[in-house]
């Protein structure tokens, strides 16, 4: 019998199987910020330990960086507080960090693959709950608690439960105008916010063979909004090209010799699933969010669904959408009105989404009365944008080109939303409050949908923008 790609590297990786049922699992790279990882340090330090293997964790600075100035002491007395404790922990403890002066200074999951941190068949852990975009890799990759980090930084082991694996085949071949995060929308839309609860999600079929590294990363990305533990897309030529002559790859033939071994961690074709989920990508469309979680989504063509569509113990969330959002049922999302539009994020602030929000943000100008921000995802990408002149497309047409971080995905930074106010937003989260208001309304959908609400200042189906373009 076959395994899959989850079964082998957590047996790879497993030290021993606990009484309590779980795995004392080693982690081969542990990912540390500045929002997580303080009260772990403090932990380890009252307890009088060491860390067991400094060289295999990576810090960096992203969720309370600001994005317009980040001279020192920085402006918000306690964003100061907690880079200066991770700068002083790495410090102590011989971690590598990426700083806002190191050049390579970003999103936790964006910097991970881009230098080539991040590789198949390894486990992966970070004190933040988007760590499943490494599984785009072929890696076991999962957000952990403070404890947790606390367990990783002294003994580079957890206690864990192993999940099951669903299989997600979506085959057929997109629409113009479709992206990866239509893509990873849908799915949840259709399995729902709780559906991948104790599960791994394994996503196959053509649509996903056929997407870019950086949209594979999307779609892992947002594993954990559908519930999943996590998420990952088996390794393939496409993944050994993307890793080959990154900064922390071998090079020459103990790549080519890497690259088998990554190849062979895919599921086997005789492998068991818990079940498996099948998708036809005819049915994906440019799709939004309308309420207050992921899963309640719907394409840009669609009205607002009314109660009766959900289950009787979904009704009493959908209610408190349509109160929170200010919906009438059967109001299309076609034509909504927007306040601000937020292009970045550790799911769509890679250089291929600023390439898509470009391509649509050239062809007119911010409309009056709307904050649009561009912000990279490290500083990485914003050097190659602005080598191919992305931050001057993106200048001309109104929007705000910024420094890296995260930004307005949660607001834990001076950009936040006021008031009622209403933002297309290529993150990955549009609960209550999440992007620094508590009466803020996030509709989440791509970056080109939101370089077109931007230009519209309104809801609109980027593929009447795209008409007509090659490819």
């Amino acid at each position: 019998m076959g395994k899959t790609l989850l079964d082998k590297v957590w047996d790879a990786h497993a030290v021993r199987e606990l009484t309590s049922g779980q795995t004392q699992l080693f982690i081969g790279l542990h990912l540390v910020h500045e929002v997580t990882s303080p009260q772990a340090f403090a932990m380890l330090r009252e307890a009088g330990l060491k860390m067991a293997f400094p060289e295999r964790t990576i810090a960096t600075v992203d969720h309370i960086i600001p994005t317009e100035s980040q001279n020192r002491p920085l402006g918000d007395t306690q964003a100061e507080v907690m880079l200066s404790a991770i700068e002083r922990n790495c410090r102590e403890h011989g971690i590598r960090f990426f700083g806002p002066e190191s050049g390579h200074q970003g999103i936790v999951h964006v910097i991970g693959p881009e230098m080539g941190l991040t590789r198949p068949g390894m486990t992966i852990a970070c004190g933040d709950s988007h760590t499943s975009t490494h599984g785009a890799f072929g890696a076991v990759a999962f957000g952990i608690g403070t404890s947790q980090v606390r367990d990783v930084l002294a003994s580079q082991c957890l206690a864990i439960e192993r999940p099951r694996v669903r299989r997600i085949e979506v085959s057929g071949k997109r629409s113009r105008g479709v992206f990866a995060k239509d893509v990873t929308l849908h799915i949840i839309r259709r399995l729902g916010v709780k559906a991948g609860v104790g599960l791994a999600y394994e996503y196959a079929g053509p649509v996903f063979a056929e997407m870019s590294m950086e949209e594979r990363m999307t779609v892992c990305n947002m594993s954990i909004e559908g519930g999943a533990r996590l998420g990952y897309i088996n390794p393939d030529a496409t993944t050994i090209e993307y890793l080959r002559g990154r900064e922390f790859v071998p090079s020459g033939e103990a790549f080519e010799q890497a690259a088998k071994t990554w190849l062979a961690t895919a599921s086997d074709a005789d492998a068991i699933w818990h079940d498996t989920v099948q998708i036809d990508a005819a049915e994906i469309a440019p799709t939004i969010t309308w309420g207050i979680n992921p899963g309640q989504a719907i394409g840009v063509d669609e009205a607002i669904p009314s109660a009766s569509e959900f289950a009787e113990d979904e009704r009493a969330v959908v209610e408190d959408a349509y109160g929170y959002m200010g919906w009438s049922r059967g109001d299309r999302i076609a034509g909504t009105k927007i306040d601000v539009a937020f292009i970045g994020s550790c799911t769509n602030g890679r250089l291929s989404d600023l390439r898509e929000a470009a391509r649509v943000a050239r062809r007119g100008r911010v409309a009056p009365g709307v904050k649009a921000l561009v912000v990279p995802g490290s500083q990485a990408v914003a050097r190659a944008a602005e080598a191919e002149g992305l931050d001057e497309i993106f200048r001309q047409a109104g929007f705000e080109w910024r420094l890296a971080g995260c930004s307005m995905c949660l607001a834990m930074n001076p950009d936040k939303l006021h008031g009622r106010q209403v933002c297309a937003s290529s993150s990955n989260r549009n609960f209550k409050g999440r992007q620094g208001s508590p009466g803020g309304r996030t509709l989440l959908m791509s970056p080109a949908m939101v370089a077109a609400a931007a230009l519209e200042g309104a809801v609109v189906d980027v593929r009447s923008l795209l008409a007509g373009e090659e490819g």
